[in-house]
């Protein structure tokens, strides 16, 4: 019977040498590479390595990445330019903070409707419009309300809020009915400032925080720049877009009056207004995006 391929047997496990049958009939032992078997498990080696350096690199991506082209737009979302440099109520409460943030939403509906929800908002008031769900992740015992609560109609300066459980309670700082409201932390680190500005028949509701990061070390403020800055954008643009869908469905009560426009705000131990020019813009060093 005539072999019309050789065939080999390797006798002994990882020998160098297999016995085999040529085409003649005649056997003999040959060499035989090994590096086929080993380029198999070289394949299956590399997999994880080129895992981890894909990791390595995607993270040394966003690292170099984020302050370059992300960060501003995560620090400014929806805010035009000219809000971003404008002086708002609450900016000489924190004089040289490490983070601004100055986001912004238009609404279709009026100063005065909008107002009542910013009066209610609160985690123990009206809610914060933004996910609850994550909140209460978070420890928040909170509920958005999607209507006016009477008993949380009005707010005076010096009512205290909590926004975060352990945290710092927020203190009412500034209160101009229908244009500003200003929360100040009671350790001082957080103002967050809410200005109303009509435009036409709409508003623009903008929104501050101007933050100091309490500790310098590198942790705490890579921790700030990668962590909670994204993560606040998260919650603060869903809290805009909540008040804003809440304002334009509101209907007022019949014979109700909407809350007056303040031209002189109500401030509690501020001395001087703003740290701004006498055109009421920032100084260059107090654009958005701070100083980290």
């Amino acid at each position: 019977m005539r072999i019309s391929r050789g065939l080999c047997h390797d006798p002994t496990p990882g020998s160098r040498r297999a016995l085999c049958l040529s085409n003649s009939g005649h056997r003999t032992l040959v060499a035989v590479d090994q590096n086929r078997d080993r380029g198999g498990m070289n394949r299956s080696a590399s997999v994880p390595r080129a895992a981890a350096i894909g990791v390595a690199t995607f993270i040394a991506g966003l690292i170099v990445g984020y302050p370059i082209l992300a960060r501003s737009a995560v620090r400014t979302w929806g805010s035009r330019a000219d809000e971003c440099l404008r002086a708002m109520p609450g900016d000489d409460l924190i004089t040289d903070p490490d983070v601004i943030t100055t986001r912004a939403v238009t609404i279709a509906a009026a100063p005065e409707t909008i107002w009542p929800w910013l009066v209610q908002f609160g985690p123990d008031r009206g809610g914060i419009y933004s996910y609850d769900w994550i909140d209460r992740l978070l420890g928040v015992p909170v509920h958005s309300s999607m209507s006016l609560l009477p008993q949380f109609a009005h707010i005076s300066v010096g009512d205290l809020l909590s926004i975060t459980p352990g945290g710092p309670k927020m203190r009412v700082a500034v209160v101009e009915p229908a244009r500003a409201l200003v929360f100040e932390s009671e350790d001082g680190n957080w103002v967050w400032s809410f200005v109303l500005s009509p435009i036409g028949d709409s508003t623009r509701l903008v929104s501050r925080n101007r933050i100091t990061v309490p500790s310098n070390s590198i942790p705490s403020r890579l921790l700030y720049c990668y962590l909670l800055e994204p993560g606040s954008l998260v919650m603060e643009a869903k809290m805009l877009r909540g008040i804003r869908d809440r304002a334009e469905h509101t209907v007022l009560p019949a014979g109700a009056e909407p809350s007056p426009r303040a031209t002189e705000p109500i401030v509690a131990g501020i001395s001087g207004r703003t740290t701004a020019g006498s055109d009421g813009v920032l100084p260059a060093d107090g654009h958005c995006g701070g100083s980290t």
